[in-house]
């Protein structure tokens, strides 16, 4: 009998991305990303002094991204839910937030909230997904700070590059801030700007 002279094939496999971990630096945007089935931008970390104007002006503070981009753009920014989902008593929600006169995007978000963690009213609020969190939780005089914990600069990918009207990519800038009530973190945020 004679033998065959083929090679056996090399299986391929495919590799099982790691659970995301709170401790990454764009999460829950690789959560939300993942759940869709969407790629992951490239990005790296920067320092505040890498980030060029008006980008650092808008990200480098300790404040809600809302009033910021409000006082920046002159104008109310209003939000679109782009998907949203929960597991484990947490909200997830990745959002647009727009010019409210020109529809035009200044803000992708993504948001994990412990709904837990607000009073009835403010948690309706929440899950209407009508208005942007800091909106809500500063009428609400809900009492929290946020914390800056790094900085990106990306290169976005095609579903970030289409939410964004952009035609061709250029590098993006962001930053990941965990919310802090009573001692206690319930909320981790992605915020990327569109070109500036």
């Amino acid at each position: 009998m004679a033998k065959s002279t083929r090679t056996p094939r090399a299986r391929r496999t495919r590799a099982v991305p790691a659970r995301p971990s709170t401790r990454d630096t764009l999460y829950p945007l690789n959560v939300v990303y993942a759940r869709a089935g969407v790629d992951m931008p490239a990005w790296r970390m920067v320092t505040p002094d890498q980030i060029p104007a008006p980008y650092r002006s808008m990200l480098v503070h300790d404040d809600d991204m809302t009033s910021t981009l409000e006082r920046h753009y002159g104008g109310q920014v209003v939000l679109r839910a782009l998907s949203t989902f929960s597991r484990g008593g947490w909200y997830f929600r990745r959002v647009l937030l727009v010019q409210e006169y020109s529809g035009r995007p200044v803000e992708m978000g993504a948001i994990r909230i412990k709904l837990g963690a607000f009073e009835t009213r403010l948690k309706a609020a929440i899950l209407k997904n009508e208005v942007p969190l800091g909106r809500v939780m500063g009428e609400g005089r809900f009492n929290y700070a946020s914390r800056v914990k790094g900085y990106v600069a990306l290169t976005p990918n095609p579903e970030m590059m289409g939410v964004f009207w952009m035609r061709e990519p250029r590098t993006l800038y962001g930053r990941r801030t965990e919310i802090m009530h009573a001692s206690r973190k319930i909320g981790d945020v992605v915020e990327v700007l569109p070109p500036v």
